[in-house]
């Protein structure tokens, strides 16, 4: 038996016992450098993609790349530390080894304020996952990505406490990549619902939509309150050629949607039909990576303080705007103050 989703409504703000947001992913540590050489191609990387690589490659691109930034990852681990940035109260659960990678991963999101609720890996579930991200000058990203511990969420791991707490729970699509993690995610739905709050869901992205259409698209009719995607995991998903038809599918299911589309802004598709915002203008993109994830904060945090989807939507854009002026998936400039300034918060 399938509950029913939970009515999308509008919210006072969170009370002090309450989190805006909580989010459930994998726990990534993510390994940034600037590639200026594209040091990429000498790895067998393809621009701008993401390709998975396994436990025994981690020292080859490691040692490949230049100098690094680390932080903690993983796309909704970002959506989650931005909400904290924008002074939301949140919690994140995921998984990570006992290892160095995990200490860092565990003690950035704490020390932003995120309330954790982390699963430790036992010994043959590999080390903490990471994503080495390439920055090349053009801004964009290509990426290798060791899933280990984060994709070995089981059902067991996951806990209540922070999801009845919580005005929304965000779930990560990449999650989906192995079947115990399905199981893990089906608990977190019900709990979500149990406790009256709202479902959303990040597509993650067109690859992963094209192996999990089916498990989607159920999820998508029968359990979520609010879908986020870019324009290609969109069309992927209902598997039509124009983002009207899409718009039309989304229309029949009667949910909240939001389509980011990258310079051209993002589409906001609710039951009274779909509203375009414009992206934050900004003088020069320096990275992108992250955009997508640091709209989902402004946007679910939006939602969670009570705002309609469209000013939501707004606040996701001034948050992407910030993130793609600079290197790393973690805003440098205080969001807070920037959202309060732009009469947003």
């Amino acid at each position: 038996m399938t509950n029913p989703p939970t009515p999308v409504s509008l919210r006072v703000k969170p009370g002090p016992s309450r989190l805006a947001v909580t989010g459930i992913g994998n726990a990534m540590l993510d390994i940034i450098t600037q590639d200026s050489h594209e040091v990429f191609h000498q790895l067998g990387l393809t621009k701008a993609a993401m390709s998975l690589i396994q436990e025994d490659q981690l020292q080859t691109f490691y040692n490949a790349m230049g100098p690094t930034i680390q932080m903690s990852g993983g796309s909704v681990a970002n959506s989650i530390a931005g909400v904290a940035a924008l002074g939301g109260t949140c919690g994140y659960i995921g998984k990570v080894a006992a290892d160095e990678f995990g200490e860092r991963f565990t003690h950035d999101l704490r020390s932003m304020g995120v309330e954790l609720d982390l699963a430790i890996a036992k010994s043959d579930e590999g080390a903490t996952g990471r994503c080495h991200v390439f920055i090349t000058d053009d801004a964009q990203r290509t990426m290798a990505t060791y899933l280990g511990a984060s994709n070995q969420l089981h059902i067991d791991d996951v806990k209540e406490a922070l999801i009845a707490r919580s005005e929304i729970t965000y779930v990560e699509g990449y999650l989906f990549d192995l079947p115990p993690a399905k199981e893990a995610i089906r608990k977190v739905v019900n709990f979500a619902h149990e406790h009256d709050s709202m479902v959303a869901l990040s597509l993650s992205d067109m690859f992963c939509v094209d192996r999990h259409r089916r498990d989607f698209l159920e999820l998508v009719t029968n359990d979520v309150d609010v879908l986020l995607s870019n324009e290609t995991e969109i069309l992927s998903l209902f598997q039509v050629g124009s983002l009207e038809q899409a718009f039309s599918a989304l229309e029949e299911l009667g949910m909240l949607a939001v389509v980011t589309r990258g310079a051209r802004g993002a589409d906001v598709a609710t039951v009274s039909g779909v509203v375009s915002v414009p992206a934050h203008e900004v003088e020069h993109v320096v990275d992108q990576n992250g955009a997508g994830d640091m709209f989902a904060s402004g946007f679910l945090y939006g939602l969670a303080l009570g705002a309609d989807p469209v000013e939501a939507a707004e606040l996701g854009s001034l948050c992407a705007g910030e993130i793609i002026t600079h290197l790393g998936a973690r805003p440098e400039s205080d969001l807070e103050e920037m959202a309060i300034n732009a009469g947003l918060l």
